[in-house]
C-alpha cells in the first residue's frame, strides 16, 4: 500500500478532515500573468541558494540509497581526489525523508493522490521513483491539476514524459504556465513559475494583489478575499492583521566590509546586498521588504525607522539579526470594566523580546514577554474563543460541564475567556514565564481567587494534577504547537474520559493524526464508550496565506 502508517504504532485515518486548501474555499488573486524568476537569465549557473535538502517521503526504507561497503574506493597514490568525488557522489544519492506529518510528508501524499496508487507502486517496483524525466533548468510547458495541502500548485507532467508531478508556486487549477525546473525529488520536481500562459479567469484576479512583493515573498501564498463560506470562519481583517513579523536581514559580507574600511565606497548609503526583510520564495536569501500588508499599522510604521537605523549602523553588525516588531497597547486602562474607545487606545511598537506586551481580546486583557507565543491575528480571537465556547455548551443540552482544563494554556487566553462559564479552570504550561503570565492576566482582570490555577509542567502529565476534576463534567481543551500532541499525552485523555475534547490546531495534519488516535483509543480501550468528531471547522487566522486554524470537537458517548 502507498497509504503511510506510523512505525510500530495503529493505522492512522486521514479521512477525518479537509486539508488546508480545502477549508479555504477561496477567491484567488495572484501575480501579474507574466511572472520572472529572479534567475531567469539562461546563462546563469545553478542557483546556490536552492534549497538543496530533499523532502520527499516514503514510509518503506528499502527504496533510500545507502551505501554499500564494498563500493568502497581503495587509497591509492594520486587516487585521493577521485575518491572525494566518488564520496561526495555518494553522499548526495543518499535521500533524506521527511518526518510524518511534515509539509514534505504531506506533499507527498498529494503526489500519489494525483498520480494515482498503481501509477505510484508501478514506479517502486521498479525503482524509478527517483528518476526525473527532467534535466536541471529544464523549461516546459504544463496545465495545474490542484493546488496542494501546502499551497503551491501541482501539475502532471506532459503525455510525452513519465508520470511526474510539477511543483511550484503562485499558480491556480486550470492554468497552463511555463516554469522552469530546478530541483527534482520523488516523483516529482520543483520549478520557478516563469509566465502563467493561460490565467484561470474565474480565480485570478489581479487587482486584489495589495502586497508589491507578492510572487517573491514567502510569506503569503494568495492574496484573496474569503467569501462568506459555511466550512471555515473568515478573519475581520484580511490586511493589517499580523500583530508580530520577525524580518531579518545577514552582517556584511566580509569583501564588503574591506571595502567599507578602505573607504572605496559609501558607508552612509544603503549597499546592495543588504536586504531586510523576509525570505524569497523558493530560496535561502533575504527579499528586501519596506511594507507588510498584512501586519498591522503600527509595525509598518515603525519598520521604516527601523530600517533606516539599520542601514545607517549596518557596519557594527558582526552577526545577520532577527529582529522583532509586536503591536501593543501602550497602557492598561485604570478602569478594565469598561471597553475604551478606539481613539482612547494608543498601540505602539514593541522591539524588545523581552519587554511587555499588552493585548486585550473583547474585554479581557493579557500581558506576556515580547518574544512569548500569542495568537498573531487579534481580530479573529472573540470569534475563535466564542465558538470554543459555544461548542462546549450546545445550546440543545440543558447542563454541561463545570470544570474546565486548558492544556498547552500559554498566557492563558481560553482559560481567561471561558473563565466565567466554568466553576473551575486550571491551565498547564511547560514554561514557566507563560504560568506567570497567565497567573499575573487572571489578576488584572479581577478574576475571583481560586477560580483559575495554573500549573508549570509537561502536558503529559497533566491528568495527574487534575485527578480531583469529575471527569463527566470536564472540558479539555488542547490547544499545542504545529507537531501536536504525544502518545504519552493522548494515553492519559484515553484514561481520563472527560466529557468534551476541543482540539484547536494550526496544523490540520498532526491535528488528524492524533484525533484519529483518540478516537480508535477510546472505542478499544473505552468499556463501551467512544469519541465522536461531533464537528470540525476552519478559521482563518492566517489571510492570504495557506495555512488555517482548525476546531475539532469530540464528545464522549
Amino acid at each position: 500500500m502507498v497509504e503511510q502508517r506510523e512505525k510500530n504504532g495503529p493505522e492512522i485515518r486521514k479521512d477525518f478532515f479537509p486539508y488546508p486548501c480545502q477549508f479555504k474555499k477561496l477567491s484567488f488573486a495572484a501575480m501579474s500573468t507574466r511572472v520572472r524568476s529572479p534567475t531567469s537569465d539562461p546563462e546563469d549557473p545553478a542557483p546556490s541558494e536552492k534549497k538543496m535538502r530533499l523532502e520527499e517521503h516514503s514510509r518503506d526504507e528499502s527504496n533510500v540509497t545507502k551505501e554499500e561497503p564494498n563500493d568502497s574506493v581503495l587509497a591509492t597514490p594520486g587516487s585521493s581526489k577521485k575518491a572525494s568525488k566518488l564520496s561526495k557522489k555518494k553522499k548526495k544519492q543518499k535521500h533524506v525523508l521527511p518526518e510524518p506529518y511534515s509539509s514534505g510528508d504531506v506533499l507527498w501524499r498529494d503526489i500519489v493522490a494525483l498520480l494515482g496508487n498503481d501509477t505510484v507502486e508501478h514506479a517502486l517496483q521498479h525503482g524509478t521513483e527517483w528518476d526525473s524525466p527532467f534535466d536541471h533548468r529544464e523549461e516546459l510547458e504544463v496545465e495545474v491539476s490542484k493546488l496542494s495541502s501546502n499551497g503551491d500548485a501541482l501539475a502532471r507532467s506532459p503525455a510525452s514524459h513519465l508520470p511526474w508531478v510539477i511543483v511550484a508556486p503562485f499558480a491556480l487549477p486550470g492554468e497552463r504556465i511555463r516554469v522552469r525546473v530546478y530541483r527534482s525529488s520523488r516523483l516529482h520536481s520543483f520549478a520557478d513559475l516563469l509566465e502563467v500562459v493561460s490565467p484561470n479567469s474565474d480565480l485570478r484576479d489581479d487587482s486584489r494583489a495589495k502586497c508589491r512583493y507578492f510572487g517573491q515573498c514567502s510569506g503569503c501564498q494568495y492574496q484573496e478575499s474569503i467569501p462568506d463560506v459555511l466550512p471555515t470562519i473568515a478573519s475581520p481583517l484580511q490586511y493589517g492583521y499580523r500583530t508580530k513579523i520577525t524580518p531579518h536581514f545577514e552582517a556584511p559580507p566580509k569583501r564588503a566590509r574591506k571595502e567599507a574600511e578602505s573607504g572605496s565606497v559609501d558607508s552612509t548609503d544603503k549597499p546592495g546586498w543588504l536586504k531586510i526583510g523576509f525570505n524569497e520564495i523558493g530560496k535561502r536569501t533575504v527579499l528586501d521588504i519596506e511594507e507588510c500588508p498584512i501586519a498591522t499599522p503600527v509595525l509598518n510604521a515603525a519598520l521604516g525607522p527601523i530600517r533606516e537605523d539599520i542601514i545607517k549602523n549596518i557596519w557594527g553588525y558582526k552577526k545577520g539579526v532577527s529582529l522583532l516588531l509586536r503591536d501593543s497597547i501602550e497602557h492598561l486602562p485604570s478602569d478594565i470594566s469598561s471597553i475604551p474607545a478606539p481613539e482612547d487606545e494608543k498601540h505602539i511598537c514593541i522591539t524588545n523580546h523581552k519587554s511587555t506586551v499588552r493585548e486585550r481580546v473583547d474585554s479581557t486583557y493579557f500581558e506576556f514577554p515580547g518574544h512569548s507565543f500569542f495568537q498573531n491575528n487579534n481580530s479573529v480571537l472573540v470569534p475563535l474563543t466564542s465558538y470554543v465556547r459555544d461548542a462546549i455548551f450546545p445550546s440543545s443540552k440543558s447542563s454541561g460541564p463545570t470544570h474546565l482544563v486548558d492544556a498547552y494554556c500559554g498566557s492563558g487566553l481560553f482559560s481567561l475567556m471561558l473563565a466565567p462559564h466554568f466553576d473551575t479552570v486550571a491551565g498547564i504550561e511547560l514554561s514557566a514565564e507563560s504560568i506567570k503570565s497567565a497567573t499575573s492576566n487572571a489578576i488584572i482582570n479581577h478574576l475571583p481567587q481560586g477560580k483559575c490555577s495554573f500549573l508549570a509542567g509537561d502536558a503529559a502529565n497533566i491528568f495527574s494534577t487534575v485527578s480531583h476534576f469529575p471527569p463527566d463534567k470536564t472540558a479539555l481543551i488542547i490547544d499545542p504547537p504545529r507537531k501536536g500532541s504525544d502518545e504519552p499525552f493522548i494515553e492519559q485523555l484515553v484514561r481520563f474520559a472527560c466529557s468534551t475534547v476541543v482540539y484547536v490546531s494550526c496544523n490540520v495534519h498532526t491535528q488528524a493524526r492524533d484525533v484519529g488516535m483518540i478516537m480508535e483509543r477510546m472505542e478499544r480501550e473505552g468499556g463501551g464508550r467512544k469519541y465522536v468528531l461531533e464537528s470540525l471547522r476552519g478559521f482563518d487566522l492566517f489571510p492570504q496565506t495557506a495555512h488555517v486554524e482548525s476546531v475539532a470537537v469530540l464528545r464522549l458517548v
